[in-house]
């Protein structure tokens, strides 16, 4: 699914009035949310998951090409982890 189909079924569920444009605006304005407060802190949505900005701590690897030890460093990454009911979909 990609923007555009996700648009259009935001579009359905807010009923004939909505447009388009409101639901793609409506759509924005909740990534946009999400983006901002997840920076600095969790965003729990009840009944759907929690969104988590991890961190990984800078540790030593290997290149695998010649053995050489290298240092990988800190980094961060977004993590989803869904609710109990929605996990509950997917098994």
């Amino acid at each position: 699914m990609n923007k555009t189909q996700l648009v259009s079924l935001v579009q359905a569920k807010l009923g004939d009035d909505a447009t388009k444009k409101t639901a793609e605006a409506a759509l924005e304005a909740v990534l946009a949310a999400i983006s901002d407060a997840v920076l600095t802190d969790k965003v729990q949505l009840v009944g759907f998951g929690t969104f988590e900005m991890k961190t990984h701590p800078a540790r030593q690897g290997r290149n695998p090409r010649t053995g050489e030890p290298i240092q990988i460093p800190e980094s961060r990454s977004l993590a989803f982890k869904p609710s109990a009911n929605r996990r509950s979909i997917v098994e």
